[in-house]
């Protein structure tokens, strides 16, 4: 780096101009760039809220680890390889699940819903009394019904409320036989669930709109299972990594089994939402460059400007080199200058916004759990906001700089 060079830029971009109008072009650069940064700290931290708050309700209900077969719809859990997995002592709870699709029927409403069976142990696997509303109690099961625990924007579709009286009935096709098209009713499986008095409310439509929670025993005597499980739910004992006891687990397993942790679970859900924000991303880079064209109109303004001074310093020794030097030097400082501002100044809106909530989601808040736009900051974003603020303003600066320093010296050589 020339000191000389970065010195007499320090000097030409805080001294007084002549004209005053230049000192607003400067600050108009500053702003600009510091304004892009500032939205694109503020932007990348509220797709990461949102992706926090959907990972959390993600938490509420898949288990840890899930174990689902490579092949086909269901796994057997009395496979020796699987009970041989249930025996390491960094699982916690094991709970195999099946899930079908069905349609309920509640007096005259009906809707086509997943049925999730679950072992009596689910309520250890997950959080779901967390996300359970109601005076009863999450119950699958006792000596004479079966219990079914619906989505709340499920029980609005069937019209049945919270706490319903008549059961819900439940149709599945027989998995073995041809349809009898003579009497079509025969070929369906029918159970009944009743309510223990509770909902669960996700707060996502996946969930809330089409799912049941019922016992396993249940699904597997209207699909004539046995054994058979959609997928094994595991929790992990304290103090185990998840990641290496993933790996591991799914060594021991090899190719016959998928081990997936909450993130793989819904996979789609988050791979959208990376989407995006990387979109997000690059149309706010796009902005950032549009703005850098202010840090170029501004050290235009100081070139011509600065003519005589750039003279007298080409007449006391500097090269060409070093004269440009100080224009490129000045439009960097402007660019560090707008991305520090506008760092801190985003990660400022976002603790006020964390803390009080200032924007909220407006109409759009009754489909969420929450009022407020969700934020959450991460180093690796802010790191790659300073890198994008400096690498677009720094290429923005140079080739306008350039040539307009050789046109000068062009001038200058013919007007000598």
């Amino acid at each position: 780096m020339n000191r000389f060079s970065l010195y007499i830029a320090f000097r030409y971009l805080f001294s007084k101009k002549k004209h005053h109008a230049i000192n607003w072009i400067s600050g108009v650069a500053i702003c600009g760039v510091s304004l892009t940064t500032l939205a694109l700290v503020c932007t990348l931290s509220v797709f990461n809220g949102f992706q926090d708050m959907a990972s959390g309700f993600f938490t509420s209900f898949d288990p840890q680890l899930r174990i689902s077969p490579a092949t086909g719809k269901v796994l057997h859990t009395n496979d020796s390889i699987l009970l041989e997995l249930k025996k390491r002592p960094q699982i916690a709870v094991w709970s195999p699940s099946l899930q079908e699709q069905a349609m309920v029927k509640y007096k005259d409403q009906q809707a086509m819903v997943t049925i999730k069976g679950v072992s009596d142990n689910f309520q250890q696997l997950s959080q779901i009394d967390s996300i359970l509303y109601g005076n009863g109690k999450f119950k699958l099961h006792d000596e004479i019904v079966q219990y079914g625990v619906l989505g709340g924007e499920l029980t609005s579709t069937l019209g049945c409320g919270l706490r319903f009286v008549d059961p819900l009935e439940i149709y599945i096709p027989k998995r073995k036989g041809r349809v009898n098209m003579a009497n079509p009713q025969s070929s369906f499986r029918e159970g009944y669930l009743y309510s223990p008095g509770v909902v669960f409310v996700v707060n996502l439509q996946q969930y809330d709109a089409h799912y049941i929670v019922s016992s396993i025993g249940f699904l597997r005597n209207l699909l004539d299972y046995t054994d058979e499980a959609s997928d094994i739910g595991i929790r992990l004992s304290p103090n185990v990594d998840p990641s290496s006891e993933q790996k591991s687990i799914s060594q021991f397993l090899g190719d016959n089994y998928i081990v997936e942790n909450r993130y793989e679970q819904q996979h789609d859900i988050f791979k959208v939402m990376e989407i995006e924000k990387i979109i997000s991303y690059i149309f706010l880079s796009f902005i950032l460059l549009v703005a850098s064209f202010n840090v170029i109109g501004s050290i235009s303004m100081m070139i011509i400007e600065k003519k005589e001074d750039t003279r007298t310093l080409r007449h006391l020794g500097c090269n060409e080199k070093q004269v440009a030097q100080v224009f490129l030097y000045i439009g960097r400082l402007i660019c560090i200058i707008g991305a520090v501002s506008g760092i801190i100044l985003g990660l400022i809106l976002c603790l006020i916004q964390q803390y009080y909530g200032i924007i909220t989601l407006g109409n759009s808040a009754a489909q969420f759990a929450i009022t407020a736009y969700p934020v959450q900051v991460q180093i690796i974003d802010i790191i790659i906001i300073f890198i994008t603020v400096l690498a677009i303003g720094f290429i923005a600066v140079w080739w306008p700089i350039r040539r307009l320093s050789k046109s000068n010296k062009k001038k200058e050589q013919t007007t000598i």
